[in-house]
Order: C-alpha cells, then sequence, then structure tokens
C-alpha cells in the first residue's frame, strides 16, 4: 500500500495507546478514521485530538466481543465514509493469573476481546474489503504470540492464535485476493494501558512478585498493582512510536511487524532455541537495558 492519503481506516482499541496514535497518524496523512473503544470518556480524547486534521472522523463506543455489534459496524461505516479500506483489529486485554488459579469469567473476558473480537471484526468487515484495489486487515497479536512465560496462560493463547489465524488468512488472501493485504503485529514492550486495565487477584498479585521482579520486561517487581500498571505504560516504547512501524510494515506489506528491540530479540531466541529459548533470555537482557537507555537520553536531549 503505498499511501493512506484518501483511505478509510477503523481502529479498534483507538481510546488510547497504539490505536489513538494509529488513529492521529492515519488521520495526520489524510485517512478518514474510523476510532473504536468500549471505554466512552478516552475514546473522546482520541475525538479531540483528531479535530486538528482536515479529515472525517467517526467514533463508536464498542465491545470487539459483542458480535452483534460488531457485524453492524461496516454498514455504519460505508454509510457514513463510503468504503473501508484499512481495519486495524487492535483492542486487547490481560488478566495476570496461573491458570490452575484463574476464574473461568476472567479467561472468557481475555478470550472473547483478544481473539474473538479479531474474528468477529474480520469476519465482519473482509466482504466490503476484498474488491477494494488497495487495502490491509491488520490484526495485533504480541511477542507473546511467539514465546511464552508463567501466568500469562489466557494470553498467550489468544495471541499465539490471532498469529495462526493471521498467517493461514493471509496465505488465503494472496492466492484469492492479492489487493487484499494482511498484517499480523508483535508488540514487544510498549508503554499502554494494557497492564493497568489487566484483572489481577490482588492476593495472587503478591505471591507473584517475585516472577515479575525476573520479567524481562522490567527492571524491579512492583508493590503494588497500581505501580505496576504506572511502571509498564512509562517504561516502555511510547505507542506512537509503535504505530509508526506499525504503518511502515503496512506500506511495506510486512506480513509480520515486530516491534522492538526486545520483541526481535525474543523472537530470535525461539527460532535458534525452540525447546529452551527462555534460558538465553539473560544474555539478551543488557542489551535491551542498553538499547533502552539511549533512546531514553536521546529523549531527553
Amino acid at each position: 500500500m503505498k499511501s493512506f492519503k484518501e483511505k478509510v481506516a477503523v481502529i479498534t482499541g483507538a481510546g488510547s495507546g497504539m490505536g489513538r496514535y494509529l488513529a492521529v497518524l492515519l488521520a495526520k496523512d489524510g485517512a478518514d478514521v474510523v476510532v473504536c473503544d468500549v471505554n466512552e470518556e478516552t475514546l473522546n480524547e482520541t475525538v479531540e485530538m483528531l479535530r486538528k486534521y482536515n479529515v472525517s472522523v467517526s467514533s463508536h463506543i464498542l465491545d470487539v466481543a459483542d458480535k452483534e455489534a460488531v457485524e453492524a459496524l461496516p454498514e455504519k461505516v460505508i454509510e457514513q465514509h463510503g468504503k473501508v479500506d484499512l481495519v486495524f483489529n487492535n483492542a486487547g486485554v490481560t488478566t495476570g493469573s496461573h491458570f490452575k488459579d484463574m476464574e473461568e469469567d476472567n479467561w472468557d473476558w481475555v478470550m472473547d476481546i483478544n481473539f474473538g473480537g479479531v474474528i468477529n471484526s474480520t469476519r465482519a468487515f473482509i466482504p466490503h474489503m476484498i474488491d477494494r484495489p488497495e487495502a490491509a486487515i491488520v490484526n495485533t497479536s504480541s511477542i507473546f504470540g511467539m514465546v511464552a512465560v508463567p501466568g500469562q496462560t489466557a494470553y498467550h493463547a489468544t495471541k499465539f492464535a490471532v498469529r495462526g489465524f493471521t498467517e493461514s488468512l493471509a496465505m488465503e488472501m494472496a492466492d484469492t485476493n492479492p489487493n487484499l493485504q494482511i498484517h499480523c503485529v508483535h508488540p514487544g514492550h510498549v508503554g499502554t494501558n494494557i497492564a493497568a486495565n489487566a484483572r489481577f487477584d490482588e492476593e495472587e498479585f503478591n505471591n507473584q512478585v517475585e516472577e515479575r521482579q525476573n520479567s524481562i520486561f522490567t527492571r524491579g517487581a512492583p508493590s503494588t498493582i497500581e505501580e505496576m500498571g504506572n511502571q509498564f505504560r512509562e517504561g516502555g516504547m511510547h505507542p506512537s512510536k509503535a504505530a509508526e512501524i506499525i504503518l511502515n510494515g503496512v506500506k511495506k506489506n510486512k506480513r509480520r511487524i515486530f516491534i522492538g528491540l526486545d520483541a526481535k530479540l525474543l523472537d530470535l531466541s525461539q527460532r535458534l532455541f525452540p525447546k529452551h529459548y527462555h534460558k538465553t533470555w539473560p544474555l539478551f537482557m543488557p542489551l535491551m537495558m542498553i538499547f533502552r537507555d539511549k533512546k531514553q537520553l536521546k529523549s531527553l536531549d
């Protein structure tokens, strides 16, 4: 896809994080944007950010796990904008718990949003996109769709599923509808609200402090759930940079879009050592810390 100008883009999870900045950068490039989120307050904040651009903007309060609501969305988009060229299935959540201790409702919540939401949206929009001269569906997986750690069974299940679904769909479209690009996004540590909005059992959280302290994604374990959310948001790549990487990947028609040095190194680890990749992570950690510190110092200049 050479340009986003005069395209119509639908973004889920657009109330914050990568979804918000995908909308902003697309609008800046001249695309009309349709922003969707379950949080009305943050979604309205995104809409306010988009007002400075001379493009058409519409917003929808949307729970991507609500199949009927998602099925109704394409008609609303086409009625207002006339077409659909890009769909970014970006909404995502997590819950921090070992599987044996996880409440079934929390498992279903993650599955229905992270995987069900991608399926609902793709199924709803794809009939309206297959005949477009240029179009793209961009599904957000994670580096946790490539590697696994304890305490994230639900998240891993969904992100591995998104990866498998998206890569198979990409092969199908390459054979039948090559004008419809299919992309799978694998972020590393991007500073979003996903940790702050996660469902945690406080007692179990306290019991897992030592595990979190040893995580490659943080320097030390937070003492409270709120502190963990703040630390995750402030310690990662800024979501505007992540959004820029995604859009560049779409322009270059990359099927897999990795975000961050951490994502690339962890992917390399599982390619080189598929059975024992986690044992190599202490070797990669200094590289990631040096790279992150240099980026932070550069941002202060």
